[in-house]
């Protein structure tokens, strides 16, 4: 017998958009639209008649807008939210914060040329049916800022992290626990380019750390963090210890540019040099990286799966016996600390 189709329920103001997204969505076999909904109020009453196991949500829309009745569902009742967004600098920002309030992941609307809107239209339902299948919590009460951990004398290392869906909470819990004289770290989360300069903002706002979008031939330094430019370039580490940033050109590595998998293997060279870090995330990119990066000497490091959003990537790495030890997400900035002590 085959498995149940997941059920969605598609909440946008735009009644040409929520066509689009019933269509695509209706065209995969594994999933069923249920309801459309033009704006929040209406959504809630449908959420109640109809208990999908997945709700889109656009982001800007009259009345309530989508962050308000988002951060309202993860309070209230926590399920799967699939954010859809314009990629525009104000859409990023919406975005950036609608992860951080407990949405799985974002997808961008289809719009374009033919091939744009099938490129969308897969990642769409690829991102719905892994929102179906993910660990979904109660949006947490405000805390204290976190203070960055202290620390003993760490090692000249280098720390290469991967991250995708529901890696941008994860990211920020993280980093922000993370001193100063903290070792440079280099990280790839599956993004979009236009999102990618406006987290990284947001992330040095809120960090002891200096966090920066990557450019090619920045030289890495103590106390830094270098996001991966999301979309057009892989990110590697050339010179060793102490060398560049390196962003070329080049096809999708395993479906993903930037490549988590691209990143590690430009640090194996380094040995016990270098610490990788695997995050929760979709899919498998990274896997064979770290692995490479553990035979070669490396600490690595994988999230747990009951703290995942999505416990795929740090499965694929976990399998392959890439990763020397899962730790919960909690402990994680403790743990990459001490795989950098002396």
């Amino acid at each position: 017998m085959s498995a149940p189709r997941i059920r969605v329920l598609i909440v946008d103001d735009s009644a040409s958009m929520r066509a689009v997204l019933k269509r695509t969505l209706s065209a995969d076999p594994e999933i069923e639209v249920i309801g459309v909904a033009p704006e929040p109020d209406t959504a809630r009453a449908m959420i109640k008649d109809l208990n999908p196991d997945v709700i889109t949500l656009d982001i800007e829309m009259p009345g309530m807008d989508g962050l308000s009745f988002l951060e309202r569902i993860m309070r209230l009742r926590p399920m799967p939210v699939v954010m859809c967004s314009t990629l525009t600098a104000r859409g990023a920002e919406a975005t950036i914060e609608a992860l951080r309030l407990g949405a799985v992941d974002c997808v961008a609307k289809p719009t374009g040329n033919p091939l744009d809107i099938a490129l969308s239209s897969a990642q769409l339902c690829a991102t719905v049916k892994a929102a179906a299948r993910s660990t979904v919590r109660r949006a947490a009460e405000p805390r204290a800022p976190l203070k960055p951990l202290a620390v003993g004398a760490l090692r000249d290392v280098v720390i290469a992290i991967a991250a995708s869906t529901g890696g941008v909470e994860a990211l920020f819990s993280v980093l922000k626990a993370l001193p100063l004289d903290c070792p440079p770290i280099l990280v790839v989360q599956h993004m979009p380019a236009a999102f990618t300069p406006g987290f990284a903002a947001r992330l040095n706002s809120e960090c002891a750390l200096h966090v920066v979008e990557a450019y090619d031939g920045m030289p890495i330094e103590r106390g830094t963090v270098y996001i991966a430019p999301g979309g057009h370039t892989h990110m590697e580490l050339s010179g060793g210890l102490h060398g560049r940033i390196k962003l070329r050109a080049g096809d999708p590595y395993g479906g993903h540019r930037p490549s988590a998998d691209v990143l590690f293997e430009s640090v194996v060279s380094l040995g016990s040099a270098a610490v990788g870090v695997m995050l929760t995330g979709m899919g498998a990119d990274g896997a064979s990286g770290l692995l490479a990066m553990r035979r070669a000497g490396a600490r690595t490091l994988g999230q747990s799966k009951e703290t995942c959003v999505v416990y795929g990537m740090p499965r694929a790495a976990f399998v392959l016996g890439a990763v020397e030890r899962e730790v919960a997400l909690t402990d994680m900035p403790g743990a990459i600390l001490g795989a950098c002590r002396k």
